[in-house]
């Protein structure tokens, strides 16, 4: 006779809830952001964020292959990404550009308010992504926009018109890319990716002393995965598979 009935351990629970402890740990690596970019040590600052990236590219594709909308329906995986996200795409790299003063005290306040403002009211779209899983109006990637500031060591000028730019865009209907899941010219984009990535590692090792031919290649790769997206929705033909 057994005196203790053993339930059996629910593995697909325990690890569907590991993805969102891998989601949330985002919100640890935007808290190291924060402390090192109030020290205006802004090179560990964007080594954290450049943690919280990839924990951001690995979590969702784990997600779908363990079914962790099907296993706990209960816990929103999309609400805790979005909220991760505007920590570490928004209001983190809002910061370091107040902090570092990039566009002057003034002006870079005011930057940075546009940024949290603008980028708060993007995540209230339902519609943000398309059917391609483009992203609709420009994706609030502040952190990867403001981070090509600093490895460019952008004017003011340049600085305070990219930025606003951007803002304008947010809520304008034009295509910009997700690197990943856009499957058009996946390889290609993909691969710029990675060299705008190499790129900016590279000029975080060297704390942002950073050569004429790293800037001229971060500008270029820069400006490619700003403006494919655009490009690709003036051409939807571009890329697609001969049947």
């Amino acid at each position: 006779m057994k005196i203790f009935n053993y339930r059996r351990v629910p593995y697909a629970e325990i690890r569907a809830f590991s993805v969102h402890i891998l989601t949330a740990s985002g919100s640890f690596l935007a808290f190291l952001g924060v402390v090192a970019a109030a020290e205006k040590q802004f090179v560990d600052m964007f080594w954290w964020l450049g943690l919280a990236l990839l924990v951001d590219g690995i979590d969702g594709p784990i997600a779908r292959k363990v079914r962790v909308k099907e296993v706990l329906p209960n816990w929103s995986g999309d609400t805790l990404d979005n909220i991760i996200d505007y920590v570490t795409y928004v209001l983190l790299p809002a910061f370091a550009l107040y902090q570092s003063g990039m566009i002057g005290e003034g002006w870079s306040f005011v930057a940075a308010g546009l940024i949290v403002v603008s980028s708060a009211i993007y995540y209230a779209d339902m519609g943000m992504k398309t059917d391609e899983y483009f992203f609709s109006g420009f994706p609030v990637v502040w952190n990867m926009l403001v981070f090509t500031l600093f490895v460019i060591d952008a004017s003011e000028v340049t600085a305070f018109v990219v930025v606003l730019v951007s803002v304008v865009f947010t809520f304008l209907p034009i295509n910009f890319l997700h690197p990943v899941r856009v499957k058009r010219l996946r390889k290609l984009n993909l691969g710029i990716f990675l060299v705008w990535c190499a790129l900016g590692g590279y000029a975080l090792l060297l704390h942002f002393e950073t050569p004429s031919w790293v800037v001229v290649g971060m500008i270029l790769s820069s400006i490619y995965l700003y403006a494919i997206g655009a490009v690709m929705q003036l051409f939807p033909k571009l890329g697609q598979k001969a049947v």
